[in-house]
Formats: C-alpha cells, structure tokens, sequence
C-alpha cells in the first residue's frame, strides 16, 4: 500500500501535519479550533454559499473560504484576526437582514447554528432597516414543513437529498434574495421521507411535523438506543420528555450510521403510544379475553405448562421467538426451552439464512463476515436478491456513500430492478424468467437453469467481478441453503478476498438465530447433537441439552392447529399471519400463550396474553444483519407493559414454585449478557467498546464436525418484503408514517 503523503504548515502559529489534500476547515477541527461555517457538511460537495468560514492566508490578497481551500506545504493560516472577526460579523448581520428574529418560537431554539454563532461573533446592532422579506411557511409533507424566511440558503437539505439520498426531491428556485428551497411536486414533497434535510437544516426553516411546538430542547432527556424496525442496527437518539419519546435523530453522528437515519429510525416511533397497547395481562375465560392481575396470569401461564408438560412430555411443548425482542430475551427463551422444559422445538420467524451462511463458511466465518463500515470502504460490492433502498436503507445508504467517496464498484444480480441500478457499474436483471440461486449456481459450476443469453450476460459479469482485488458480496433472502455454499464456492475461485453479509428483515433477525432460536442448532449454531457443542450450555445451565432436533415454526404452528402440540408459546411473533393460516385460527392447541404489544392475530387467538415493553422501553443487546453487537438503552417508561426479560423470569420463579425447572436468579438484562460472553463462541466480545456506544463485531468460530453443508427448506426463510413504510405487524401501528401518501403508494404496489 503506498503511503500516505504528508504535508506540513500552520494554523494560528501551531505546526500541524495532515494527509495531502486534507481541507483547512477539517484541519482546524482536528487540532480543536474553531472556524464556523453554514454549508460545510462533511461528506457532502462543497459550497462556499455562507461565507462563514472566511480564514486569513498569509500572502493571500483575500480572505479565503476554509471549506474549498486545501491545505499545502508552508502554508500559514490564521483563524482568529480582527479582520477574520469582523468578516463573521458582517456575514451574520447580512444573514439577519430577512432572517425573522422568532426564537422564541422556533422549533431550533436552543440548538440552532445561526443562534449560536450570532451570540459568538454578532453585532448588537443592525444597519438594515428595510422591510423583510416574508412568505408564509408552507407544508410540504405530514412530516415536513419550510418557513423560507428562516433559510440562510446552505443548500444543505438539496445536496444531501440529492447526493446522499439519490432522490433529488429539493432544488432552489428563483434569484438573489429571493431565492428558496422548492420541493418535486409543486407544493409537496415526493420523496423516501427520510427526513434528513430536517436534521441536517442548520436553523429552523425545515421542521418535523411530529416535533413542531410541541417542547424544547433542554425540557428533554435524550437516549442513544438501536432502531427497532430494519435489521441494519442504526443508532437513534431518542428525545424523551415526561416519558413520552417526541423525536428521534441521530445529529451526534454516532454509531454505525453516522447521520443517516430513514423514515423508519426517524418517525417510526409513535406505536410506544399507540391507543390500541396493550397494558394489562388478558386471560381466556371462555369466548373473551379479560384483564387480569399479573399474578392470576402467571399462575395460571405455569400450572397450565406444567399440566401439558407432565401429561404429553417436553415434546408437546413448542416456543416461537422474535427477530424484535432482545438478545438476552432470546437466549432466556431457548434456554426456557432446552433447559426447563427440555426440548429443542424452538424457532423463529427466519428472514435470512444466517445459519447456511456460517455453515458454509466453516472455520473461515470469522474472517469472512462483513461490517457496515467495511461495506462502506469496499472496492467493489455485488448485490444479490434484494432491494436494499426499500429493505435495508443503510446497506444503500453505504454502498452510495461508497461509490461517491471511494469510487466503490456495484455489481447487480437481481430478477427485480432496483433503485441502486442507476449507480451500479455492471448489473444483471432477469426478470421471473430466472432465480438468483440458479444464476449463482452458473456462477459457481457452469451449470444451472438459465438461457443462453442469461450466461453471455453472467459470463460477462464473472468475467468483471474475476478482475477486482477485493469484493463484498450482499444477498437478501433469495439465497439460502444450497445457494449459498454455491456462493462461497464461487467466492473461492475468484482473486479477490471475499466478505459476506446475508439481509434480514428485523432489528435483532441476527442475533435471534446466533442466540439459538433454531430447533437444531444451540447459541452461537452449534449442532445439538455435539458434546463439544453443548458440554458448556449443559454445564452452566445445570441442565442436560436435549439431542434430538425440535420442529420448525411452520411445523409447530401445523402441529398446533391439529392438536399434536400441546402448548404454544410465542414470544413477540405472529405466526397465524406469517404461516398463512388464519383461516383456521388457533386450531386444536389445548394452550396458546403471547407476549405481545398489540392484539395481533395471534394474539387475538391466545388463552393468556402478557403486555410486552417494546426496544424503545428496555435495556439489552441487539445484533444488526452484520453481526455488529450494539446496546439498547431504555428510553421511555411505560405503565403496564413489561420487558420480555422479566415475564420470563417471573415465569420461570412461578414454574420453579410448582416443581419444573430452576428459576432465572438474574437481576438484569447485563446479568444475562455476562453469561453470553461467557458461553456463545462467537461472543466473547469486550463490553468497554459497547458501553461507549460503539458496535462490536461478533468473532464467529465454526466447525461441521463432520456435518455436511447446510441446507434449508424453503419454506423456512420468509422475507416480509417490506417497504419503507411497512415493518411487519408494527409497522401496521406506526400511524405517522402510515399517514403519508407514499405510504399508501408503496402498499398498493407490494
């Protein structure tokens, strides 16, 4: 690798040394100086429009703009002159001259950058007194509003709509003075309403519709927690205010996604206060469901267990998890499963192949597994089998930002157009004549279901991904079992060095399956009939691991339905719907207990039904599609409601009571995580990087043990295909997004 050259010069008579080409705008920042500015936005073209950033140059005839100017050998910078200051000055009184002074009313008051910068380096006085400028603010969207007076013309919102979003809904009309932000479509917005130019708005002309005069900022609290729609594990900040979560934003540019938020992560949040909650424990007492005490209910949620347990045996038993609930939720509830009542039919509503990917990977998974930074620094990425501006926002989001910073190469093997092709290098579209797995599998042998200019086509594209360095190959759900050991051995035979990431669906898909939610596969996917595998669950459990595979969710909803399940329990899932068997309910299952936020189908169908937190009410971990290891942070309290974490230990105390089982002695989620650490191969990472707010990639060890490569039934991975606007049953209740005609859109084309 060829090293970096440097260069030497000052700024405010300190010697400072950056990489060539570094700006002097980003140099100051460096070294912890001061130079303000409107339109600078990292990442982002450069402007100059606010002239903020003026910096004295010795032997320069002007002032310069920091934000254009790169830094050169001897150069000498001052930042702090008189001449510097009453440059700021002047530019923010010529700001003011339509600025309107309303911050009292503000949505920005108290975190706006003009306000700040004009108690810094303002006049006191102004020397304009025409008349200003007004028009009266205009609604471009439910969720988005524009007081153009406000605007100070940064043309921040229209560069990170169009470069960073590639929707280009924003664009400036008319000249000089006049001059303002105008949306796509007349008066509206028609967009991915991602909200982005809100936040990235350095003053209050662009407002959230869900925020606007409702608080202010220092009337908050703010939590830093994981979004708990898509599987990308963006970082969101929560503004809470009497409990009541009012926004969400990521402007401290933490986590994974820096500033990248969509709609989702953030307006997707007003289902904590949805009407329709659950609050109260419901109990079956012939046709109805009623309110009860949280004691009747997990009495009877126990004895009932006990009952089917000692009547039919733990194979009567089966227990359906959640790609939502935590990963400390997760593994109390295959442990309730294996340990308590000894069997393995346990199971989750799978949306990627997680379990194939590591299987066919072997003992190179550790090194294989791709990060969403890594994603973003790739030199090339193939996409296969999904749309991830519609699905996994901040997978898109990162592969464009790495086509316009990096230069980074797309491929596309797809048998749907996706947005992503008009930035792809090389992309390969079938149609419904062709499946990616077929296409992957010529990819690999040569062989496989495709026409003859199908493989002119794949031959062009092997041919062009065979002459890259390194590559990251992303698939969605179209490729599973099989497909994927044909991937890694196509991976094999190319020059490059090869990372993987599979796409699922949910906030915690990854780490329901690392935690075990499999009938045939323990934490961290050991097989179960392996000793080596399941010697230290065994160990640390008290307990002894059931060898025999359980069912799978569709099998255990089948078995259910016809009366060869016994009992049901289902922790934040909605099987009825997933598995398309609405039309006979509950069936012939004798018990059929749910956690639950809302009264889903399944729900509906339960003979006891727990009030569940959701991940914006409780502590825990969470695992992104990456396998990046990331903390949930309780933001708001909610009466009623509890943690998946403590119903299970309730449970697990009332159970102990009657004779079944040993109870969870953990006091909390942490408790759980410890033991995690300490027995999940794979998971064993160092807490101080996550208790900073850092994401930690999982270190997957695997071997077959002489298992041959796994293999799935199809009907085991389901992607919800969902939109921007839809996430799965809870989007149904995320009513401000709900509300938005591109919603509307969106639905009636899926």
């Amino acid at each position: 690798m060829a090293e970096t050259k440097l260069v030497n010069f000052k700024i405010d008579d300190r010697d400072v040394q950056v990489p060539a080409g570094t700006l002097v705008i980003e140099a100051t920042r460096r070294i912890g100086i001061e130079v303000p500015s409107f339109c600078y936005y990292p990442g982002m073209s450069l402007q100059a429009a606010c002239r903020m950033c003026l910096v004295e140059v010795e032997k320069a005839p002007k002032l310069q703009t920091a934000c254009t100017l790169v830094a050169t050998e001897g150069m000498v910078v001052r930042t702090n002159t008189e001449q510097v200051r009453n440059a700021r000055k002047f530019m923010l009184e010529f700001l003011l001259t339509n600025h309107p002074l309303d911050c009292p009313v503000c949505d920005k008051g108290g975190e706006c950058e003009l306000q700040d910068m004009v108690f810094r380096y303002g006049a006191d006085t102004s020397r304009f007194v025409e008349e200003k400028l007004h028009r009266p603010e205009e609604k471009w969207s439910d969720l988005v509003y524009y007081d153009a007076p406000r605007c100070i013309l940064c043309f921040r919102c229209v560069r990170v709509c169009d470069e960073g979003m590639d929707v280009k809904a924003l664009g400036v009309g008319m000249r000089g003075a006049n001059s303002i932000i105008i949306p796509n479509r007349g008066d509206h917005l028609d967009c991915e309403e991602c909200g982005m130019c809100i936040d990235i708005c350095p003053v209050g002309a662009l407002t959230s519709g869900t925020y606007r005069y409702k608080t202010r900022p220092w009337e908050m609290h703010y939590v830093s927690t994981i979004c708990t729609h898509c599987s990308n594990g963006c970082k969101t900040t929560l503004s809470v205010r009497n409990h009541e979560i009012m926004r969400a934003n990521n402007r401290d540019l933490s986590g994974i996604n820096k500033d990248f938020l969509c709609v989702k992560g953030r307006f997707g949040f007003d289902f904590t206060t949805h009407p329709e909650r659950i609050k109260q424990p419901l109990l079956r007492k012939g046709e109805k469901l009623y309110p009860v005490s949280w004691e009747e209910a997990a009495q009877a949620a126990a004895m009932r267990l006990k009952e089917i347990h000692l009547a039919q045996g733990p194979e009567a038993l089966g227990f359906i998890g959640s790609n939502r609930t935590s990963n400390e939720e997760n593994y109390l509830l295959q442990k309730l499963a294996r340990a308590t009542f000894g069997t393995n039919n346990i199971d989750h509503h799978r949306t990627a192949d997680y379990t194939g990917l590591v299987t066919a990977l072997g003992n190179q998974a550790t090194d294989s597994m791709l990060t969403m930074d890594e994603l973003y620094r790739s030199k090339a990425v193939l996409l296969i089998g999904n749309n991830p501006t519609n699905q996994n926002p901040l997978v898109a989001w990162q592969i464009r930002s790495g086509i316009r910073h990096n230069g980074t190469k797309l491929y596309i093997l797809n048998s749907e157009p996706v947005k992503l092709e008009r930035k792809a290098t090389h992309s390969v579209v079938f149609g419904k004549t062709t499946k990616e797995a077929a296409a992957v599998r010529w990819l690999a042998s040569g062989e496989g279901n495709v026409s003859q200019e199908m493989a002119e086509k794949l031959g062009a594209l092997k041919s062009a991904l065979e002459a890259e360095p390194e590559l990251a190959i992303v698939f969605g759900s179209a490729i599973t079992g099989a497909a994927i050991t044909d991937l890694v051995q196509f991976a094999s035979k190319l020059n490059a060095k090869v990372k993987f990431m599979a796409l699922g669906d949910y906030a915690n898909s990854r780490g329901a399956a690392d935690m075990g939610l499999l009938p045939d596969r323990l934490p961290g996917y050991g097989y179960i009939d392996n000793p080596a595998a399941s010697g230290p669950f065994a160990r640390n459990w008290g307990a002894s691991v059931p060898g025999k595979p359980g069912l799978t969710a569709p099998q255990m909803v089948e078995a259910a339905q016809s009366g060869k399940l016994g009992a049901l329990y289902v922790v934040g899932a909605n099987p009825l719907a997933h598995y398309g068997t609405l039309g006979f309910g509950r069936g012939k299952v004798q018990l059929l207990i749910v956690h639950e936020m809302f009264l889903t189908e399944t729900a509906l169908q339960a003979d006891i039904v727990f009030p569940a937190a959701s991940a914006y009410e409780k502590d825990g971990s969470v695992t992104n599609t990456s396998g990046e290891i990331q903390l949930l942070h309780k933001g708001a309290e909610v009466m009623g409601p509890r943690s998946d974490f403590d119903l299970m230990r309730i449970l697990s105390h009332q159970l102990e009571k009657i004779g079944v089982g040993k109870a969870f002695h953990y006091k909390a989620p942490a408790d759980v995580f410890e033991e995690i650490r300490k027995v999940v191969p794979g998971y064993h990472v160092q807490p101080a990087g996550l208790l900073t707010g850092g994401a930690e990639p999982t270190q997957v060890q695997f071997s077959r043990n002489g298992h041959t490569p796994y293999d799935v039934a199809a009907n085991l991975i389901r992607s919800a295909n969902d939109n921007l606007f839809t996430s799965g049953t809870l989007g149904r209740f995320c009513t401000m997004m709900q509300s938005l005609p591109e919603a509307e859109e969106a639905d009636a084309k899926s």
